[in-house]
């Protein structure tokens, strides 16, 4: 196996754990201020839209990087 591909391996497996690393800390955040159902779904929304635009972002690099 190649650098390059241990390299694309490590990266995906890694966004994969970063992503869930993300999930776990806005439910933990929403649990510990007792948001409620609406209020989960806001800190839900509204920051899991950052992660998106981060995902989004290395998906369109690798694009358009070829």
């Amino acid at each position: 196996m190649r650098l390059a591909e241990m390299e694309a391996i490590m990266f995906n497996v890694g966004i994969t754990v970063f992503a869930l690393f993300v999930f776990f800390i806005i439910y933990d955040l929403a649990k510990r201020s007792n948001a409620g159902k609406f209020g989960t779904f806001i800190l839900f929304f509204a920051l899991g839209l950052g992660l998106a635009a981060f995902l989004a972002k290395s998906v369109i690099v690798e694009f358009i990087g070829g």
